[in-house]
């Protein structure tokens, strides 16, 4: 007999209905995503590889390279390690304000970058900021320089791990960690022998998103790094400069840009792998996210 719900599986649709959902998912991601990138590495490349190089290796492209990738060697590991223990407390402990925290966390997914660099300035602008007085007082430069720009983008990228961590937490529950405190096992050990190796994978792919991120970020840094070339402009705050500058030669622009887009399909190769390889582990948390 067949079952109840057979009738309604997706599957026996009509195969145009099928054919017509599919065809059009494709027309939109080659629409919105591969025409728009194939159309940047060909006007990257079309002047030649010459200039391609030369817009690569450029001082001020190399500078903005180095402090994108330094700004995501410092966010990634913090967000991190404050992703992890958040998630820890938030799915191991029941706590008076504990709403309020999930509340947060959420918080820089609801606020524009650009808000939260303005956040920034008001707190640490040697001008008029709430603590202008103390950093001048000390000769400490938070604004308009690289401290700044980790902020906004530790800011905005910061709920990407625990939001990764949470649901999974939570789907394991805590039994095997229960089970490792009745055998005499210490917190440090439990979390180092236990819980770390069961959220390994989800933090990975929370940490994969966040890097994309924070080496991507546009907005909150554009407020609060002055776009000093050769000292406070990321690799996206230099595409812009040189998009500016270009006039009717985009050519260095979209070069710079092309170094961005080559970081994003890196992530992109790297993000499939996990999901072949652990994709249901993190099915699952993403179900319950």
């Amino acid at each position: 007999m067949a079952e109840p719900h057979a009738a309604n599986d997706p599957l026996r649709e009509p195969a145009w209905l099928r054919w017509t959902l599919i065809g059009a998912a494709a027309a939109i991601m080659v629409l919105i995503v591969v025409l728009p990138l194939l159309m940047l590495l060909g006007t990257a490349f079309g002047s030649g590889l010459k200039v391609w190089l030369n817009a690569v290796t450029d001082p001020y492209t190399v500078s903005a390279l180095k402090l994108t990738l330094l700004t995501a060697a410092i966010v990634v590991p913090v967000n991190a390690v404050c992703g992890v223990f958040t998630a820890w407390a938030v799915t191991r402990f029941e706590f008076r304000g504990k709403s309020t925290l999930l509340a947060l966390i959420d918080l820089p997914f609801a606020v524009s970058p650009v808000v939260a660099g303005l956040c920034l300035v008001l707190l640490f602008s040697p001008s008029h900021g709430f603590f202008a007085d103390f950093l001048n007082a000390h000769d400490i430069k938070i604004m308009f320089a690289t401290p700044a720009i980790v902020l906004a983008t530790m800011f905005v990228t910061f709920p990407f791990v625990v939001r990764e961590l949470i649901p999974l937490m939570e789907q394991q529950g805590s039994d095997e960690e229960l089970a490792a405190r009745s055998l005499g096992a210490n917190a440090w050990t439990m979390f180092f022998r236990v819980t770390l190796p069961n959220i390994k994978w989800g933090l990975l792919y929370g940490v994969l998103l966040c890097s994309a991120r924070a080496m991507g970020e546009f907005g909150a840094v554009t407020v609060v790094s002055g776009n000093i070339m050769g000292l406070t402009n990321t690799l996206s705050l230099h595409v812009e400069v040189l998009h500016m500058q270009a006039g009717g030669e985009p050519a260095a622009a979209f070069a710079v840009a092309s170094l961005l887009a080559g970081l994003a399909l890196v992530t992109l190769v790297i993000k499939i792998w996990l999901e072949a390889r652990h994709g249901d582990a993190l099915a699952r948390s993403h179900r319950r996210h």
